[in-house]
């Protein structure tokens, strides 16, 4: 029997479709050791999606075409450019910019006009080096084991990296299309923890960042890198319509 996962409609990203951070979370755990996702067409809610092995990889597929792959990578360094305290997380937080309407307004992550979203709001840091934001992890996102699902994690530390790549400009319409992400201790749930990102590198459409999860303390608990490509103008003023 071939396997399959479902990408429930509560786990969104942009309007109508999964949430690009969950998805590789939950492909790379099919993996044994570090992975490397990209994702490579909007993946469908609702939907069973084939799990296929090739090599040391795995494919995500809806019917013929490729959604998502894994593949092994290295590990994300624990190392971030600064701590920031949940007192600067706060502030920072009071300026995330994403609108209540619009494409990613629902995402279950970062939705500004869902209620029931995860509440990562990372807005920008008093010196605009970074984006921040306080995060508790509720109950319901812990596995087996009491700490927070990897997939979580994942979803988690791909959002803000959209905020980090247009600090300080407007904000075009961007998609993850690659993401790593190493857990380097447990995370509880119901405990407060900052999220942060900040800009890596930007050449074309292309911007690279980086995201880590903190304990209160400042301890690095998860670290991650992503890379978003700008839509191309003709599939944003289609995607505005």
């Amino acid at each position: 029997m071939t396997a399959t996962i479902t990408i429930p409609t509560r786990f969104n990203g942009p309007q109508g479709r999964g949430n690009g951070g969950y998805v590789g979370g939950l492909i790379a755990a099919l993996l044994d050791g570090q992975a490397e996702v990209s994702l490579r067409s909007p993946v469908p809610l609702e939907t069973e999606l084939a799990v296929r092995r090739e090599g040391d990889g795995v494919r995500l597929l809806d019917g013929e075409t490729v959604v998502a792959e894994a593949h092994p990578g290295d590990a994300v360094a624990a190392e971030v450019p600064a701590v920031v305290t949940a007192a600067a997380a706060r502030r920072a937080s009071e300026r995330y910019r994403s609108p209540r309407e619009g494409l990613f307004s629902t995402c279950f992550v970062c939705g500004p006009a869902r209620e029931d979203s995860l509440h990562v709001f990372a807005g920008e840091l008093d010196d605009g080096s970074m984006v921040a934001t306080p995060w508790t992890p509720p109950g319901w996102t812990a596995g087996a084991d009491g700490t927070v699902r990897p997939e979580i994690v994942w979803a988690v530390l791909d959002c803000p990296t959209y905020f980090a790549t247009h600090i300080g400009e407007g904000m075009t319409m961007s998609f993850l299309v690659r993401e790593s992400v190493t857990v380097h201790a447990p995370i509880r749930p119901e405990e407060e923890h900052v999220v942060i990102a900040w800009p890596i590198d930007s050449e074309g459409r292309k911007r690279s960042a980086g995201a880590a999860l903190l304990s209160d303390h400042g301890d690095v608990l998860a670290t991650g890198r992503a890379l978003l490509v700008e839509a191309r103008p003709e599939a944003e003023a289609g995607a505005a319509a």
